[in-house]
Formats: C-alpha cells, structure tokens, sequence
C-alpha cells in the first residue's frame, strides 16, 4: 500500500492551545506508526500565517492538514488554491462544525488512520468574494457578532466567547435590510447565511438540505428585524426548529448577490472576509477532501 506524504499546519491559536499540541503529537505519532512520512509545521503569531505555509507546501506532499477549527482549514484551502491537492482537518478548534458535518471520528488513532488510509473525494466549497468557505458564509447580526469576539477570551473560554459577544451586540443591536438578489429577483432580509453545510455555530442544524458534494448553495433568509426576532431565532436554532418558521426563507441557488445601505461585516468560517455589497456563488473547481468512508456528506 502507498504510504502517504503528510503535511501538518498547526494553528497553535485553535481551541485551547496545550491540549490540541498534545493532541497534534499523538496524531503525528500514529501517522508515523503507520508508515507515513510525516511533517509538521507550527503557524507563528502573524495573521496569515497558517495559509502562507499553506500555499507554500512543497508539491511531494500527498496531503495537506488542518490542525485546528474551521478558521484554520479555510486558511489552508484558500491557501492552496486551485492546485488539486488533497486536505483534510485535525479538528482542534472551539465549534468544528466541518467536522460534524463530516462525522470526524475524536480520537488522535482514529484521525490519523483516516488521514493515512481514507478516501478523498471531491466538494464544492462556497466563494464570498474572492475567499472559499466549507461550512457558512454570512451577514448581518451573526456576522456582527463574529466581529464582537475577543479573541483572547475565545483563547481562553472558547465558544463562551460567542456568547458574551452575543450579549454585546443585542445591548448595541442595530436593524439592518439587506437586499438578496436571487436570479434576478430580490429578497429583503435582516440577515443572510449561506450554507455548505447543515451546521451552524457547533451542533446546530440551520440548513438541512446543505451538502459540500452539490454545487449548491443554500441560502437561510432571517426576514424580521429587532431584538426579540434575534432572540427568537436563536431559541428556534437551538431547539431545532428554524425549518419550522414562517419568517425563515430557504433559498438554493449558485449564486447571489448581498448589499445593504451602511456598511456590514461579512463573515466566512467564522472569520471575517469584508463588508457588503458582496458576491457570494460556488467554487468553479471542487476541492478534494479526506472523509470517512460513512460520511456525513449525503451522496459520498
């Protein structure tokens, strides 16, 4: 059997960052046991740092890693490119919602005999802008919010960083209208999310046709303004019930167009990519990724 050629990008900022190195070393470890050739490369402090070693991976490696969260696996995907090279995710960071979507085992062993032996097949990652994403690109109060974090609280709290940054933009909420425009037709909303995956923010289902195998997106229109529709459509989310509600709208398209009147952020893999107007549509290459043979990706 061929042994493959591993490159690691550890990103030393996802989750909390003593227990992923750990996990990382046992992973390299195993990899190694099974006779692969392995190397691993830390990110320093520099923003950009995860997807410069990214697209500067020497082309003998079969496969390029992500050690980290989704912000770490859309760095090493926008960093390499176009270039057909396969990747997979260590998933180390504070939601890992690629890693639901994809059913990612948990333990270091398993992860590492997935990477060694796993099928990759192909997705079609999301474009907002000149950036890809796997899991959601988004704007409005969910994106503000991405803005709020603190990322020393994320470092040290994790996901109760979201939270508090949640509670900051309901005290300073503002109402937005966003313009949609959807085959040439537009749609009014206070906030859009685009969608590659089912997930959202963790364990929460806002998309459930979504599926990186289609080129598809999946586009969740949030029609009410104030912050007692944000309240309410965070409760729906959480207990599983946004397909369910009348002032949700599910758009499936290949493109779209999202503008506003005042400036709002844009976010894509819970990292910020810009501010609206922005075009948002399907990669024109798919990307090829490392998944189990039972993956949560439907027609793989």
């Amino acid at each position: 059997m061929l042994r493959r050629r591993v490159l690691i990008i550890a990103n030393p900022d996802a989750g909390r960052s003593g227990y992923a190195g750990r996990r990382v070393d046992r992973v390299v470890a195993a990899l190694q046991r099974l006779g692969c050739s392995v190397v691993l490369r830390r990110a320093g402090p520099i923003a950009g740092d995860v997807e410069r070693l990214a697209r500067d991976a020497e082309p003998d490696f079969d496969i390029v890693v992500a050690a980290g969260g989704d912000g770490t696996i859309n760095a090493v995907v926008n960093g390499i490119g176009a270039t057909a090279r396969a990747v997979a995710l260590l998933p180390f960071g504070t939601a890992n919602v690629l890693a639901r979507d994809l059913g990612l085992p948990r333990r270091p062993e398993a992860l590492a005999t997935l990477i060694a032996s796993g099928p990759v097949r192909p997705v079609w990652p999301g474009r907002v802008g000149d950036r890809l994403f796997l899991t959601t690109a988004s704007s409005g109060f969910d994106a503000e919010t991405v803005a709020a974090v603190d990322p020393r609280l994320k470092h040290y709290v994790g996901r109760f960083a979201f939270a508090w940054a949640i509670v900051r933009r309901l005290v300073r909420y503002r109402a937005l209208e966003l313009v949609v425009s959807v085959g040439g037709v537009e749609h009014r909303a206070s906030a859009v999310i685009a969608a590659k995956g089912r997930f959202y923010a963790g364990p929460f289902v806002v998309a459930p046709r979504a599926d990186l195998a289609e080129p598809i997106l999946d586009l969740v229109l949030f029609r009410r303004a104030g912050r007692l529709a944000v309240l309410s459509y965070l409760g729906a989310l959480v207990l599983g019930r946004i397909a369910r509600r009348r002032d949700v709208s599910f758009l499936r398209c290949r493109d779209a167009l999202v503008s506003s009147a005042v400036p709002v952020p844009v976010q894509a893999d819970g990292e910020l990519v810009g501010h609206l107007p922005m075009a948002i549509g399907i990669s024109e290459q798919p990307l090829y990724l490392v998944q189990p043979r039972s993956s949560g990706i439907k027609n793989c």
